[in-house]
């Protein structure tokens, strides 16, 4: 059965699709379907009596972009640089080249191919002879033919499915997609939709991460339901158990707005413990600091009481544009999050480019993205880009209280390399009279196994770690954490991961230098009270999740979690590990 006649089949019905929750909560509203992938289109057989009415729309889209290229071309100044023009006539040969413009029209009228499929038939055809030849520059213009082909796809009647509805409207749309970057979910963030649906994706990916930062329902993994959900049905979204109904009646709306009501509710109430400071009851201080991908962050961790940013992913100022930040850019923005803060403390982890992260336009033709050149090796492979990168870091440090945090450290060399460059970047600094805090900290990630054996040097060299559970979790099971495929397979709870953040906590401690969990564990309510257990004072999470962390803290006797703890940590018996997480944790029992 195809896409199409899966969603006719399904159309109006009422029907209920399961996938993982990344964001608890419950969301009702219309379905607003985009295409995140650029070459995301239906496939079907249009019937024999429609096939001119096929031909019409493609033709008409042709012509429609022919028109835009030759406006944009009349349009260029007389200063610009001949590139530009150059550039669109070539993307005018590509759409006139009978092998884009013809060839569909015969797959219509022959195959009885959709327009759209017909398109991407043709092009993914051109593209492979062009992935065959050996000269790089002819090879490159594959990605002209791509991005032709992408604007013949907007262009053709009927596709208003990407269209971004009005601001007023989003709070009543759940979006529905196959697939969203990281990138995406940063361009979302200007939006204020109800909630998001994704047939890929993991609950610890980059993208359910940057979701979860948006502070509303979210479930990633549900496979079908792109294709079989069509736009503007209603649906009910309950991030918490991962549940999506599709078409509802009148009684079952009725239940989920009342569950909606109560947790809202729930939400209001936490936030009376917004100053209350994170203290055991038996007296012992907790920080509860928070996670930002982009400045204007800052203002929902100040908002949930966080006690200081504990991780920064500084990455996210380089995506969704076509050139690289400047340093003064850098700078400034980096500078804003320390004045927002008031003398609270900044940690900013350097560049993590990489596996599902890339610059715009580029792609990453590794074999395997996650285990390639990412975050501290694709810094110090960039020398230029990582210099102008610490220098605007370091700037920043003269406004307040910033940490360096390096990420994806797993060798001695690494540590060495990337204190000699921020001892170049402190020289040129000095050169230009240009001030900075002198005593800034650097810290590490440990977030692959290979560090976690090795803290001995790491404790010597580095001022405090931080420890990336997400990545942790991934190399140390070797589970992508892209892939729901394997999604039941990430566990926080292994006895391996356990073991590894149980020493990684020891090790830090028994130096003297400060430890936390910045991934995706420290805002799990399951770990809260096991983390604390293990020796775990710093918790780094999205401030939507902080509160809820908060009350778990105030609740909890240390005295009492270090004796479970313990138990669990000698607990071989899966079983028994299960039995003594129900008791640490009487509430998730």
């Amino acid at each position: 059965m195809d896409t199409s006649s899966q969603t006719i089949q399904h159309a109006g019905a009422s029907f209920t699709l399961h996938g993982a929750g990344v964001f608890s909560g419950i969301a009702i509203g219309r379905a607003h379907l985009i295409s995140s992938a650029r070459f995301e289109v239906g496939h079907y057989e249009i019937a024999e009596a429609d096939i001119d009415a096929e031909l019409r729309r493609f033709d008409a889209a042709i012509e429609r972009v022919r028109g835009e290229l030759r406006d944009l071309h009349s349009s260029i100044a007389p200063s610009a640089p001949a590139e530009m023009g150059a550039f669109l006539d070539l993307h005018l040969m590509i759409l006139d080249d009978s092998n884009l413009s013809e060839v569909p029209r015969t797959l219509i009228r022959e195959r009885r191919y959709n327009a759209e499929w017909a398109l991407i038939q043709q092009m993914e055809s051109i593209a492979a002879q062009f992935d065959a030849i050996e000269d790089p520059y002819l090879r490159e213009r594959k990605n002209d033919i791509e991005q032709v082909a992408e604007r013949v796809l907007k262009a053709m009647p009927g596709n208003a499915y990407d269209a971004v509805p009005t601001q007023d409207l989003e709070h009543d749309l759940i979006v529905v997609a196959h697939d969203l970057s990281p990138a995406d979910m940063i361009l979302f963030k200007q939006h204020e939709f109800a909630g998001f649906v994704t047939d890929l994706g993991g609950v610890t990916s980059h993208t359910a991460i940057v979701a979860r930062s948006l502070a509303i329902p979210a479930i990633v993994g549900m496979h079908n339901a792109r294709a079989m959900i069509r736009e503007n049905e209603l649906l009910i979204l309950d991030g918490r158990e991962g549940v999506l109904i599709v078409n509802p009646n009148d009684q079952v709306l009725e239940e989920f707005r009342l569950r909606r009501d109560l947790i809202e509710d729930e939400r209001t109430q936490l936030k009376s413990l917004r100053t209350t400071r994170a203290t055991t009851t038996d007296g012992h201080d907790v920080a509860l600091q928070a996670n930002i991908e982009l400045p204007q962050d800052v203002e929902e961790a100040r908002e949930a009481g966080a006690t200081g940013i504990g991780l920064f992913r500084s990455e996210f100022l380089f995506l969704n544009r076509s050139d690289l930040p400047e340093e003064d850019e850098q700078y400034e923005s980096y500078r804003s999050v320390v004045m927002a803060m008031d003398g609270l403390p900044v940690t900013i982890r350097t560049l993590d480019l990489g596996a599902d992260k890339v610059l715009d336009g580029s792609s990453n033709p590794a074999p395997n993205p996650a285990l390639g050149l990412r975050a501290i090796r694709y810094c110090l492979a960039e020398p230029q880009i990582f210099q102008a990168q610490l220098r605007a870091l370091l700037r920043a440090s003269g406004h307040g209280r910033i940490r360096l945090l390096i990420p994806m450290l797993a060798h001695a060399h690494e540590i060495d390399q990337t204190l000699a460059a921020i001892a170049q970047a402190k020289a040129d600094l000095d050169s230009r009279g240009i001030a900075y805090d002198r005593s800034v900290q650097v810290g590490g990630m440990i977030e692959i196994p290979a560090a976690a054996l090795s803290l001995g040097y790491f404790m010597r060299k580095l001022d405090f770690v931080s420890i990336g559970t997400n990545d942790l979790i991934q190399y140390t099971l070797a589970i992508d954490r892209n892939d729901d495929a394997v999604a039941h397979l990430y566990d926080p709870l292994h006895p391996a991961v356990l073991q590894l953040i149980s020493q990684t906590i020891a090790a830090a401690n028994k130096a003297g230098k400060s430890v936390a969990v910045c991934g995706e564990m420290a805002g799990d309510l399951t770990a809260t009270r096991l983390l604390l257990g293990l020796g775990l004072r710093e918790f780094s999470m999205h401030p939507a999740q902080l509160l809820t962390v908060k009350r778990e803290v105030l609740r909890t006797n240390l005295g009492d979690v270090r004796k479970v703890a313990a138990q669990i940590m000698r607990a071989h018996d899966p079983r028994r590990r299960k039995r003594l997480l129900d008791q640490l944790n009487p509430r998730q029992a």
